[in-house]
This record gives C-alpha cells, sequence and structure tokens, in this order.
C-alpha cells in the first residue's frame, strides 16, 4: 500500500474514535489506549520517512509503537538514540 493510503486511513480511524466517543470508563481508556498505539505508529512512520536520510530506522512494532504514543516526542528520541548508540 502507498504511504499516503495508510496514512488517510489512520487518520480517519483516530476521527471516528473521537467522534464515536465509546461509552463506559473501561472502553474508554481501552479507546485512549489504542489511539495512543495509532498516534505512536505515526510518530514512527514518520521518523523512519526523515530519518532514512541519516541512517535511522525503527522498526514498527507493538512494543516500539506503546512506547513512541505512550511518552510521546521524548519517547521517539529515546528509541531513536538507543537505535543510534546501542544496537
Amino acid at each position: 500500500m502507498e504511504s499516503i493510503i495508510i496514512i488517510s486511513a489512520i487518520c480517519v480511524l483516530i476521527i471516528f474514535l473521537l467522534m464515536a466517543g465509546l461509552p463506559g470508563k473501561a472502553l474508554k481508556w481501552i479507546g485512549q489506549a489504542c489511539m495512543k498505539l495509532v498516534i505512536g505508529a505515526l510518530f514512527l512512520f514518520f521518523l523512519n520517512a526523515v530519518g532514512n536520510q541519516f541512517g535511522i530506522f525503527v522498526p514498527i512494532n507493538f512494543a516500539t509503537s506503546a512506547i513512541s504514543g505512550f511518552l510521546g516526542i521524548p519517547g521517539v528520541a529515546a528509541l531513536a538514540m538507543i537505535q543510534l548508540w546501542i544496537i
């Protein structure tokens, strides 16, 4: 798939989750966690797109998406530093 299709599908999913407003606390937490995972995957996608010029590639999987989604930009920076200096 092309990257435009993937980004569009993720944006539509985020908008749908924001507008649907899942009822109940448990479902709300699950929805927020899923949204953070998707946002983390987007962060990693953009890191890989830009970082490819500098030799940075962080694989997009559940663990890295969770780290970058829940920690945000500092988590993405930490993953990039780990990729550069440790692995």
